[in-house]
């Protein structure tokens, strides 16, 4: 048995997407790496997983290497479980998501293919990290990225992640010489404020198409925007227990079990 890790390698964007080329390249330095990603990009999809239709999943040789791949009909997090519960023989000392095309900081992390992908090999008791470049385009250039996601990883694997804890990550998209480093930082207190363009078909149906603006809301200074408008690696620890702590005291004062309500 090789005593490399394990490193499972997933994304949003499609196996065949630059970025997670790049990873796979990244990880091949690191670990014994399987590639479980979908057939189409699945960017969006939020930790949505597949119930109600058939799931394919079959070995492809997208490149030449060592490594295996396989593609998954279905979305990020359906790899994982795919991955962890029929393709590999044994657990994955890793989880790596990625290089994402676009952001995913701030309130992005939520609809993230990508990061649900980490955070659904998190559910399974696997690190996990997300990765993602600030570039949109399908011709976006990810050499920038490789040292810190090769240092990030080597990281997580030589210190481990605290139980319930994923990274998401996010590069700035300038030259490598012109990054300052990494930053841990909080996720920024941000929205997208959304309209929709409608339209009507040749057919006289009106349809939608989604648009809006990203507005940062927050000020401070230990966040990830403000890391990557200022030129860092932002990284930021991503809890999936959803359950707000704080709160919990403040509902204990509400008058949920008096007489009229036990009446009703």
């Amino acid at each position: 048995m090789s005593k490399k890790p394990l490193i499972l390698v997933t994304n949003d964007d499609g196996i065949t997407a630059p970025g997670i080329r790049t990873l796979i390249e990244v990880m091949t330095t690191i670990g014994d790496v399987v590639v479980v990603a979908p057939d189409s990009p699945q960017s969006g999809q939020g930790h949505a997983i597949t119930l109600d239709s058939t799931l394919y999943a079959e070995q492809v040789e997208v490149a030449s290497g060592t490594h295996l791949e396989y593609t998954c009909s279905g979305t990020p997090a359906d790899c994982v479980k795919l991955a962890v519960r029929e393709i590999l023989d044994r657990r994955p000392d890793i989880c790596v998501s990625g290089i994402n095309h676009g952001s995913n900081s701030s309130i992005n992390v939520i609809y993230s293919g990508t990061m649900s992908a980490a955070i659904e090999a998190g559910i399974e008791g696997i690190p996990a990290i997300g990765f993602s470049l600030l570039n949109y385009k399908w011709s976006a250039n990810f050499d920038a990225s490789k040292n810190y996601v090769k240092t990030i990883t080597e990281n997580a694997l030589k210190h481990g992640l605290q139980e319930g804890t994923v990274l998401n990550v996010n590069i700035p998209d300038i030259p490598k010489k012109d990054i300052k480093g990494i930053k841990i930082c909080r996720q920024a207190r941000a929205n997208w404020v959304e309209k929709f363009d409608k339209r009507k078909s040749p057919q006289g149906r009106d349809y939608y198409w989604l648009t809006g603006k990203f507005v940062n809301l927050d000020g401070g200074e230990d966040t990830d925007e403000w890391a990557l408008e200022n030129n860092y690696v932002s990284l930021v620890p991503v809890q999936f227990d959803l359950t707000a702590h704080h709160a919990i005291q403040e509902l204990n004062t509400w008058d949920l079990n008096d007489t009229e309500i036990n009446s009703a």
